[in-house]
């Protein structure tokens, strides 16, 4: 038997409750219920049973480049560019656009708590269905 990854943890130095609402919005799940602003950590909940995002509220400032980030598809329907133009009305950061001229690479983003994230290219353009 294998090991499950029930919990993808964040470290945030400001309040973890805006950090885990503005990844809620992001990927459309809920937050725990019994979670609220100014509480030590707030978890978004994947509701088919996927790991829960969990932003838990450290005292020291990030100082480098994460060794883990997530790597994002767009939601069907939408293309790399309006993920990430949604990803920056709900908050995020633009930090470099790794876009090749095929189409393939991927765009960096910042969460509020200055974790980084990548949109990758819709499913559709992708040849072979994966990135």
């Amino acid at each position: 038997m294998n090991p499950t990854i029930r919990t993808i943890t964040f470290d945030c130095v400001e309040d973890p409750y805006d950090t885990a609402l503005f990844w809620s919005r992001l990927l459309g799940r809920p937050l725990a219920d019994d979670d609220k602003p100014g509480d030590p950590h707030a978890s978004v909940i994947d509701p088919d049973g996927g790991p829960v995002l969990l932003f838990v509220q450290v005292p020291e400032a990030k100082a480098i480049k994460n060794r883990l980030h997530l790597d994002l598809g767009p939601a069907e329907g939408r293309t790399r560019a309006e993920e990430v133009e949604r990803a920056l009305d709900l908050g995020a950061r633009h930090l470099g656009d790794h876009i090749r001229p095929d189409g393939g690479g991927w765009i960096v983003l910042a969460d509020p708590a200055g974790n980084e994230f990548c949109v990758e290219r819709e499913a559709a353009a992708i040849p072979g269905g994966h990135p």
